[in-house]
């Protein structure tokens, strides 16, 4: 039987919406978010930087029971001493139960050490705060976490002065000694369960200096407990609104919400299979009881599908849930100085396509083959895979510094032939990659003047990144790699060096934006949606690809594949290339990987930095370490194809939307 008390972990979830503590750790539903701890921990890096964090308030004694009495027993019996430090004590104050991260008691003080995997750059709690002098919108969640820890601690303990702190990674810090991420390795033991092995090499000058800094939130906690929480239209006191979450908790009674743009990011929705195995779906409960809609109702596009809105809670509000009764004055369409599509512009199409119940894509064909007939060939594709850990692999580097591990780079000739020209992956333990990669990728592009595509603006950022870090090296080459990036790029808003390159990389991402629309992708201009859009709706695409001409003797040169066919049809639609790839961890379910596989599904996430991360933190055989390898290098590859096959099929469009205007 799940334990009824008010965690910290459940206090987020209800801060995020009161009607989720319903919902989670229920069976019964299901649950879009990736509850593999390990994964999750390859992703974000915590675990590490909480076994760090021990270290350096060594002597301490660990509560390694699960179970709360027990916990709760040996805690308090560490606490009749008069200095003692404990990790991951329990603390019980009716309802609530906590278990903090370091906890010190000398005599009558208490000091509480949550320690977060994010990191900061300054040194007071100030830095916490926004302009107006409340708690900022990005720090609002971690310092909840704390205020919500200290509450209980004091509660529990009123003869005691408790002081709260957040351990985060100081960004201005630099790594002592090589190697230090290597002496923190991930493992599962036979219960599933995420543990860290620290090195027994881990030396004194490994932790000094320290590359976590502590900072005070006492002043942040009296913020946050003196404004008022507002959800559903009513405003709560902190304390009320703990007690409010803790007894529906108790009592698994559902805090009903009204429905609000933030449901876009609701996990406790099911898929197709899911719905299948009798699992419930909690977005459709919570919308069902307050709009008393229908399944059929969830067939239509909402509000909530509106790519870049910032009015979706005023439309909410009026009722205006469903794309269909929205009108044009509620978006307001208006002309920008730049050619295509305006924001409002997109928006309304997208609107418009909706209630006219128009699939077909939309293209301004005129000025897409404006910007075509300007690139100049050889036409090059790019793609990074990059990765930004807590605790650095070198001597010398900061936490969360930017590494390049991985590149794939595909070149389209005049004549139409198509090459993946080039790779790059240092997958070896411990090694800082950036310099190699970027001479690597130099004498890919360095040998003609033809355009240079990416998608996004992460490529260009990156090679910010890695300029600043050549600025503050002694390679004997830092010049000429500097005035390299310096011809594909543009310079970023906080770089006080200013250039735009003469070979600036094309973000095909942009010209979407301005110059396409499919409405398969349901607004969203990521490429693992504008791609299998694109392939549904391009004749031209689906009959080259439906061969294997991939990887083939006198088909397209490939790296990776051999004689791949890339389309593949499943109940009359055109699957997606990426669920044609093999799968980076082999251990795991296929929901999993899809969700790792999206941006936006975890910080800094996706699946491949969680594969690197897995090579670099993991204990593993050499056959895992290569079938990881692989599957990245195929991974990239389609990276870099993906944008071939857009410009292949935007190519075909246009050439036939001017043959028709002919």
């Amino acid at each position: 039987m799940i334990n009824r008390h008010l965690t910290k972990s459940r206090f987020k979830i209800g801060l995020e919406c009161p009607t989720k503590l319903y919902y989670e750790g229920n069976k019964a539903y299901a649950n879009q978010k990736i509850e593999d701890s390990f994964l999750l921990a390859l992703a974000e890096g915590g675990f590490q930087v909480g076994e760090l964090a021990k270290h350096y308030y060594a002597g301490g004694h660990m509560i390694g029971s699960l179970d709360y009495a027990d916990a709760l027993s040996e805690t308090n019996s560490l606490l009749q001493r008069e200095q003692v430090i404990i990790y991951e004590a329990a603390v019980q104050y009716a309802d609530f139960f906590v278990r903090t991260d370091i906890l010190i008691k000398d005599n009558d003080q208490i000091r509480l050490i949550e320690v977060k995997a994010k990191s900061a750059d300054f040194t007071t709690e100030e830095g916490f705060l926004n302009k107006s002098g409340a708690v900022s919108s990005a720090w609002s969640p971690y310092l909840y976490d704390v205020a919500f820890q200290k509450y209980v601690l004091m509660k529990a303990f009123p003869d005691y002065n408790v002081s709260a702190f957040l351990m985060l990674a100081d960004k201005n810090a630099l790594c002592p000694t090589d190697g230090l991420n290597q002496k923190f390795k991930l493992s599962k033991n036979e219960q599933g369960r995420t543990f860290v092995t620290v090195s027994e090499a881990l030396s004194p000058e490994d932790l000094t200096p320290p590359i976590l800094r502590v900072i005070g939130v006492d002043g942040c906690c009296g913020l946050l407990w003196s404004q008022p929480i507002e959800r559903g239209g009513k405003q709560y006191g902190f304390r009320d609104f703990a007690v409010l979450l803790a007894e529906s908790y108790k009592n698994n009674n559902k805090l009903q919400m009204p429905i609000a743009a933030l449901c876009k990011n609701c996990e406790y929705r099911t898929t197709a299979e899911e719905d299948k195995a009798g699992l419930k779906n909690g977005f459709r409960e919570c919308w069902k009881e307050c709009l008393g809609w229908s399944d059929a109702d969830f067939a239509d596009s909402t509000v909530l599908d509106i790519w870049n809105f910032r009015k979706k809670d005023k439309l909410i509000n009026e009722g205006k849930i469903k794309l269909t009764a929205i009108t044009e004055a509620d978006v307001s369409p208006k002309e920008d100085d730049k050619p295509g599509l305006s924001l409002t512009e997109r928006q309304w199409l997208q609107i418009q396509k909706e209630q006219e119940d128009d699939q077909t894509a939309w293209c301004d064909a005129a000025n897409l083959k404006r910007e075509m007939d300007s690139w100049q060939y050889p036409l090059h594709f790019i793609d990074f895979e990059t990765s930004m850990v807590a605790i650095p692999f070198n001597k010398g580097r900061h936490p969360y510094e930017g590494i390049a591990f991985q590149f794939s780079h595909h070149v389209v000739h005049e004549d139409g032939r198509i090459e993946h020209k080039g790779e790059y992956l240092n997958a070896a333990p411990g090694v800082f990659p950036n310099f190699d990669f970027l001479r690597r990728l130099k004498a890919e592009l360095e040998n003609d003047e033809g355009s240079v595509f990416r998608y996004a603006a992460h490529e260009n950022s990156f090679l910010n990144t890695i300029y600043t870090q050549l600025q503050n090296s002694a390679e004997p080459d830092r010049g000429e790699l500097c005035a390299f990036i310096r011809t594909v790029t543009h310079s970023v808003n906080v770089s006080e060096e200013k250039w735009t390159g003469k070979r600036d990389m094309i973000d095909l991402c942009e010209l979407v934006k301005r110059y396409y629309y499919n409405p398969a992708t349901k607004g969203s201009n990521s490429i693992k949606y504008v791609l299998p859009a694109i392939l549904n709706s391009s004749e031209f695409l689906q009959e080259k690809y439906s061969q294997p001409i991939y990887g083939a003797k006198d088909g397209i040169a490939s790296h990776n594949f051999q004689d791949w066919t890339w389309i593949e049809f499943k109940d009359g639609k055109v699957i997606d290339p990426y669920k044609l790839l093999p799968n980076m961890f082999r251990d795991v379910e296929a929901k999993a990987f899809e969700l790792l596989n999206g941006s936006d599904e975890i910080r800094d996430g996706g699946a491949a930095l969680t594969a690197y991360a897995k090579m670099q933190f993991e204990e593993m055989s050499d056959v895992e370490r290569n079938e990881i390898r692989k599957a990245l290098l195929k991974y990239c590859e389609l990276d870099t194809f993906a944008m071939v096959m857009i410009y292949e099929g935007w190519k075909d469009l246009v050439n036939i939307k001017s043959v028709k205007a002919v």
